[in-house]
């Protein structure tokens, strides 16, 4: 299977990750919504609890191929590169936390892109240093080193919200006021210390990359994905008896289930993209996949846009959100609240592939 075929399968990866994002970052209520759609409370995971270590496996993966491509090795350009790119995307996350109102001192400091700056940066800066035997080690050092930070850093209950060291930490750094409160204490799921098994999540799949482009066969590559996916999927759900499957937290046992699924399902899209050879269906996700980082900043913004900057009157002389109205006047007299909710995440999805659809077609690839 040629590079060309191995990165469609790969966008296709991606965009299914991100308008996955999409759906269940945006519905029309956050009180209507169907359990699949919402995260678990605390340990445990539901399919939206995928989609983030999906995206960070991925870059995994699109780093291996980039290295490849572009012989990448140990240097002063590619540390300096891959350093340049780090701070981009961390003040990036930073900047849209800020928007729009620009409350420096009330600023959440971590969050997705900058998890994903974090992540990115110590994975190629790794990946970029060590072959792949040494990087399993430092991979398996990462995962159960976490395990023990956690385990001995906590207090009585060490994975509870209350009592983990993650929620200490960021506490010590940031203080209270810079802290996600959205778990009803300040604790943040994009923390400086869950950014450490994170680092793993990118190995991981840098290191499925360097299997994949190892084989030329598909069906020996599609039984090496599935025979990995599998054997990390069993592990990841094991541990998770005794060190709990928790994304908040980005626990080790957390890690290599995601992980393991994530390669399943890259070795079902190869049987069906590239075995099969039915590929018309993935065309929206190609295009969502060609500006990944770009549609989610964009849709970022845009919701923040809608949500508190434009606001449409309404019968009783007050005005509400263009979010609001969207929803509740709109789509939830026609298809009640939970469709309606879901309606309306649905909607921006094609709004925002169409986005992605005039951008791909005019070849226009916004790298950040």
């Amino acid at each position: 299977m040629g590079t060309s075929q191995r990165l469609i399968s790969l966008d296709v990866l991606r965009g299914i990750t991100i308008s996955f994002m999409i759906l269940v970052n945006t519905p029309g209520s956050w009180s209507y919504i169907y359990a699949p759609l919402r995260h678990a409370a605390w340990h445990g995971c539901t399919p939206t609890d995928l989609v983030f270590p999906f995206f960070l496996f991925i870059v995994g993966l699109s780093l291996f191929f980039s290295f490849k491509k572009y012989n990448a090795v140990a240097s002063k350009a590619a540390t300096f590169k891959i350093l340049k790119r780090t701070l981009i995307i961390f003040l990036i996350g930073l900047l849209l936390n800020l928007y729009p109102y620009f409350n420096f001192e009330g600023v959440r400091i971590m969050g997705v892109l900058q998890r994903i700056a974090l992540a990115y940066g110590a994975g190629a800066l790794l990946c970029v240093n060590f072959k792949r035997q040494k990087l399993l080690l430092i991979a398996a050092l990462l995962l159960l080193g976490y395990w023990a930070l956690l385990y001995f850093g906590g207090n009585a209950n060490p994975y509870s919200l209350e009592g983990n060291i993650v929620r200490q930490f960021d506490l010590f750094l940031f203080g209270e006021q810079h802290v996600y409160k959205g778990f009803g204490i300040p604790f943040d799921p994009e923390g400086v210390l869950s950014s450490i098994p994170a680092v793993g999540t990118v190995i991981i799949g840098y290191l499925i990359g360097d299997l994949m482009d190892s084989t030329t066969s598909i069906p020996l590559k599609m039984k090496k994905l599935l025979l990995y996916g599998a054997v990390m999927t069993i592990i990841g759900y094991l541990w998770g008896l005794v060190f709990p499957i928790n994304k908040p937290l980005w626990t080790s046992s957390y890690v290599l289930y995601t992980a393991g699924l994530a390669t399943l399902v890259l070795a079902l899209l190869i049987f069906i993209i590239d075995y099969k050879k039915f590929s018309t269906w993935s065309k929206p996700f190609v295009h969502f996949g060609s500006n990944p980082l770009f549609i989610f900043v964009f849709s970022g913004v845009y919701a923040k846009t809608i949500s508190y900057l434009i606001k449409i009157p309404v019968s009783d002389g007050e005005s509400v959100s263009l979010y609001r109205y969207l929803f509740a006047e709109v789509l939830a007299p026609l298809f009640g609240n939970m469709n309606g909710s879901l309606a309306f995440a649905i909607s921006h999805i094609i709004v925002f592939w169409l986005i992605c659809y005039i951008l791909y077609r005019n070849k226009i690839f916004i790298k950040i």
